[in-house]
Formats: C-alpha cells, structure tokens, sequence
C-alpha cells in the first residue's frame, strides 16, 4: 500500500507541476510540500479587482475579468484551504460583499457581465439583480466558520444575508448538489444560538441527502452526477455521517483507479475552451489528491 501511495502521489505532481497554473501548483505544494500560505495567497492575489472581489477566470467556466460572486466564492474557498483569513484580502472581500448585497439580502448567482466573454452556458445569465442561494449559502458558511474576522458579523448587510438563506431553506429543498452544498455550508457553521433552529432544517437536508436525488453511491454511475467523496470530501464534513465505511472504501477505490495516465483527473463536464479545462484539471487534481490525504491513503 505504501508503494501504491507514492506513485498516486508521484503522478499526481507531474500533473500538476507539469500542466496546472500556478495557483493550483502552489496549492499543491502547501498540502503535500513545503508551500507556504503567503504562496498560496500570492498566487491567488492577481484574480482579485479593484472593487474586492474576484473574477478573471479564478472560475474556469467564468472567462469573465469583472468580478462575480461565484468566482469570490472560489476565492475564499482557496482562503479557508490555507486559512488565511488574516490576509489582507479579506478587506477588499467583505467590501465586495457588502456592495453585491441586494435588497432583502441575497447574492446574485452572476451578474450580465458574464454574457461579454466565454462562458459555460450554464452562467448565461438573462437578468441582474436576482438573489440566489447558490452561492449566498456557501459564502455564508464560511464567513461564520472562521473566527478571525468578526466585525462584520452584527452589521446590517450580513445580517441580511443569513435572513434570506434562512428563508431559501423554508421556501425549497436543494434541487441538486450545488444547492445541497449551500444548505450544508450553512447548516454545518450557524451560532450555537441558532443550532435549535438549524436543526429542523437539518433533519429536512439529511433526508434529502439519503434520498433518491441525493448522494449517488453507485461509484460507476456517469455523466455529471455527484458521488460519495464530493458530499464527504474529508472525515468529519458534513455528509460523512450518512456515509458506511463499505461506501468509503468502495469510492475511494474508485477515485484512486480514476486517476487518468497523465496524473491528473478528468472532469465530468465539457468545457469553455481548452485552456478552461486544463485550468479544471489542475484545480480536481488537487482537490482529489487531498480527499485521498484525508481518508489516509495517500
């Protein structure tokens, strides 16, 4: 197994050293190397605007330079990846976030800018102004997790914010992993004086998660379906519950034998250009690489 755990790792990093951006190589090497997190944050730091936010292809679907709130979620994403919630960045983020905020709280899925320049057809987005829960609920969730930055907690704009998640969850159940992801980034990081309140709506996500729409548990099901290890990145995620340890081992075995001869993993959805789907390779590969460091294997 040792054996087994070194060549996964090995051809792992030629992918990424050899076809990744930068930002991806520089995650790699503060997982499984001796990157640091200014590294990390250096690389991310050229995505950023003016304005705080992020955008410039951070999202690889999203070729869009104008800032978006999906791809600040990835942002932050990379952020949390590296805790480095101290960084200055943050600054430009929370302001970006304050200004996004629409009426009634709520972060728009994407703005109309998106429409000027390549995109999945999937960010074609018709009208502005519209809340989504995707991405308001993810980046919710992970502002409440952290506890560096608190200053922003009681203010109007945030407080805004978690009221319209709290009403997307009474309103709708996820209809697919995307909008699962929200509920559970939220769910997973509300105050403890809220966790009475949560735990309603807890209970309505977990039977979502275990039902027919849910977690696909079939490790050979294709197209774009969304398994065991992207509900359970990790040991103690939120899904990871629901999970036996037959189904961990049964997809982790089939993530491990995904590994294409390049090194890296493929994805499981076409993409912008060519460019956009090496950038996607990379960021997987990475993310693969360390669900397969936090379940041990490598």
């Amino acid at each position: 197994m040792n054996g087994l755990r070194k060549e996964i790792l090995e051809r792992g990093r030629e992918f990424v050293y050899g076809h990744a951006r930068l930002l991806d190589r520089m995650r790699y090497a503060y997982a499984f190397e001796d990157g640091t997190k200014q590294r990390v944050l250096d690389a991310l730091r050229p995505y950023r605007n003016g304005d705080g936010g992020f955008g410039n292809g951070l999202e690889p679907d999203m070729r869009c330079p104008d800032s978006q709130p999906v791809t600040t979620e990835t942002a932050l994403m990379v952020i949390r990846e590296v805790d480095g919630w101290d960084s200055e960045l943050m600054d430009g983020v929370l302001k970006y976030l304050k200004e996004l905020t629409l009426g009634g709280g709520g972060f728009p899925r994407a703005t109309t800018a998106v429409n000027a320049y390549p995109h999945a057809p999937w960010w074609t987005t018709e009208q502005g102004g519209v809340p989504s829960l995707n991405p308001t609920g993810s980046i919710l969730g992970m502002l409440l997790e952290q506890q560096v930055r608190t200053d922003f907690k009681e203010e109007a704009w945030f407080k805004e914010n978690v009221s319209f998640v709290w009403r997307c969850l009474e309103e709708q159940l996820p209809g697919d992993f995307h909008d699962a992801a929200q509920w559970m980034s939220f769910l997973e990081h509300v105050p403890e004086t809220d966790r009475e309140r949560a735990a309603k709506y807890r209970a309505r996500l977990d039977e979502w998660l275990t039902g027919p729409q849910g977690i696909e548990k079939d490790p050979h099901a294709q197209g774009y379906v969304h398994k065991v290890l992207d509900y359970a990145p990790a040991p103690g995620s939120y899904a990871s519950r629901l999970i036996s340890p037959e189904e961990l081992t049964i997809h982790l075995d089939w993530l491990i034998g995904e590994q294409q001869a390049d090194g890296g993993w493929n994805i499981s959805f076409p993409a912008v250009s060519p460019a956009g789907e090496l950038e996607w390779r990379g960021w997987i590969t990475v993310q693969n690489l360390r669900t397969l460091k936090a379940y041990g294997v490598v």
